[in-house]
């Protein structure tokens, strides 16, 4: 079957909230014009826990993901609901290893009530669209772009992540566009 042939694995690492994820892969589908699946949960890993920092390391938590990639799954966008980092940063709201295709997005620092607001899932659910397709986008060989309203702009706060646009500026399209999705 073609199109199982170009799947989006979406993977929760531990719990996650099944219309975050149900909502996700819709979206995902539409944008990349691919079939989204949801797989089963896995594990949070202890061994990518840092007890000094409470954080969890994103970039061991890739490497533990790389064997979902098959030839049934194109990429794999895992979800999680801890707060992540990488050793240069302070925290991260997602990550991508471009060569193996596999994606992490942590839902924590996109919550509002981490900073002290009560909660909004419309909001939540924006932001963690606009965090998995900005990781795959990077999967696809798109980096950060300097259109501030291109959901490929770098962003390292959530005012950051709140301001850019939902979607793929006209040269980020194009590049997506003149890569091998099909």
């Amino acid at each position: 079957m073609a199109g199982i042939e170009h799947l989006i694995l979406i993977v929760p690492i531990g719990p996650v909230d099944i219309e975050i994820l149900t909502a996700l892969g819709s979206a995902l589908s539409a944008v990349f014009r691919l079939p989204a699946g949801k797989g089963e949960m896995l594990p949070i890993p202890p061994e990518a826990y840092n007890y000094r920092r409470r954080q969890y390391h994103s970039s061991r938590i890739l490497d533990l993901l790389k064997p979902l990639r098959s030839p049934g799954v194109y990429r794999v966008l895992a979800v999680i609901d801890e707060d992540l980092y990488v050793p240069s940063l302070n925290f991260v709201f997602g990550e991508a290893d471009i060569e193996s295709g596999v994606t992490i997005i942590s839902l924590a620092r996109l919550r509002n009530e981490i900073y002290g607001y009560p909660p909004d899932n419309k909001l939540l659910l924006e932001r963690t669209v606009k965090e998995a397709v900005h990781e795959l986008g990077h999967t696809f060989g798109i980096g950060h772009c300097p259109d501030s309203q291109c959901i490929m702009y770098f962003s390292n706060s959530l005012e950051g992540t709140d301001r850019k646009g939902p979607s793929f500026c006209h040269n980020c399209r194009s590049k997506l566009t003149h890569r091998s999705i099909g």
